[in-house]
Formats: C-alpha cells, structure tokens, sequence
C-alpha cells in the first residue's frame, strides 16, 4: 500500500552563539531526506523570537509573540513526527526549547518524537530523559532509539560530516524506522477517531 510521506520536523534545540547544534541537525536532516516516505523540516529555534513569558491562561499571546507563533505554529501542526537535536545545560536541556514546548500544546499530542542529542562525555542523554517527562505531559510518544554524540566537536569534520558514520547512520535509521512506525499508526488512528487529550 502506497502511503503518503510523512512530514517529520527536525528542531535544533540550541540557540546559543557558536552552537553545535546546526551541524548535528543539518546531518541528520540529510539521513532523513534521503528516505521516500520521510519530507523534512528543519525548525531552527534561534530563529524563533517567542518571549520566555507565557500570557496567562486563556489570554491571547502577547504581541511579540504573535508573529513568531504565526510563523512555527502551522510548521509544528502540520509535522505528523519530530526529532529534537539537543544538547545538555546542566543536566538537562536548553531553556529555549522548553519555552517553545510550553508555548505550544495540541501540536503534540498523540505524535511520535526522537531525539538526536550531543554533548561531552554524557553526550545529552540526561536532556533527553527530562525531555522525556516533558512530552509524556503532552501526550506525545518518545521513541525508545536515539542517537547520541559524546564529545560531539571531535565526532565531525570541517563540512558537517561524521568522522566515523557507520555507527551514527545506523542509529540514525533505527530511530527513523522506529519514528515512522510510530507517526504511520498514530496518524492513521486519529484519521478514524480523534485523540482525545
């Protein structure tokens, strides 16, 4: 059965000067577009001016707020999957990103999402056991496989590349196979009854 592709956003977590994140999320964006049943997204959240104070319950958004809600909001509506390429802040992840999380809500529920994390010797994976909880919030279901760089800044060469790719882009295409199993049955289940969240 032929199905439609699947709109799989990819969100650069980072938006710290000199991040890393762009070059980790630039190649995995590359090992998902080479995928037929995958379009890719890359969400770059530097570029999201969103305020880190939230209106109050049932207010409407604040007025900085308004045209960066009208330019990620249908992106993040329209991804039937995401992947979050994070690095860890002391022990956790970026404040940025749960600021966008939190800014949003029916946007995740019932979707699947990965996570593609880097770092030093932890290599993110703290980040992504609390994004874990965060999302389990929202609804949303995390995939058990992931891929993550230690000492992500020796991992790759001056044009994005992994060093060594073998063991990166089969860890990347286990945690798509996983996604799109996942993205294929939820969509598929809410095109015959809504999620009720």
């Amino acid at each position: 059965m032929t199905r439609q592709p699947l709109q799989l956003a990819v969100i650069i977590g980072s938006v710290r000067q000199g991040r890393f994140g762009p070059t980790v999320a630039n190649w995995f964006a590359r090992q998902a577009d080479e995928r037929d049943d995958l379009t890719v997204d890359v969400i770059d959240l530097a570029t999201v001016a969103l305020p880190m104070t939230l209106p109050a319950f049932g207010a409407p958004p604040v007025p900085e707020a308004v045209l960066a809600l009208r330019n990620l909001t249908p992106r993040l509506s329209a991804a039937d999957a995401f992947v979050v390429v994070t690095p860890e802040y002391n022990h956790s992840f970026p404040a940025a990103l749960k600021n966008v999380i939190d800014w949003h809500r029916q946007q995740w529920h019932a979707k699947p999402v990965g996570f593609v994390s880097y770092g030093g010797i932890s290599g993110g994976l703290r980040a992504v056991e609390a994004l874990r909880l965060v999302f389990a919030e929202l609804h949303a279901v995390t995939v058990r496989e992931t891929v993550s760089f230690h000492d992500a800044w020796r991992q790759f060469d001056a044009d994005g590349s992994p060093l060594s790719p073998d063991g990166c882009n089969r860890a990347a295409d286990s945690l798509l196979d996983q996604l799109t199993w996942w993205a294929h049955a939820l969509r598929d289940a809410k095109a015959s009854a809504p999620y009720l969240g």
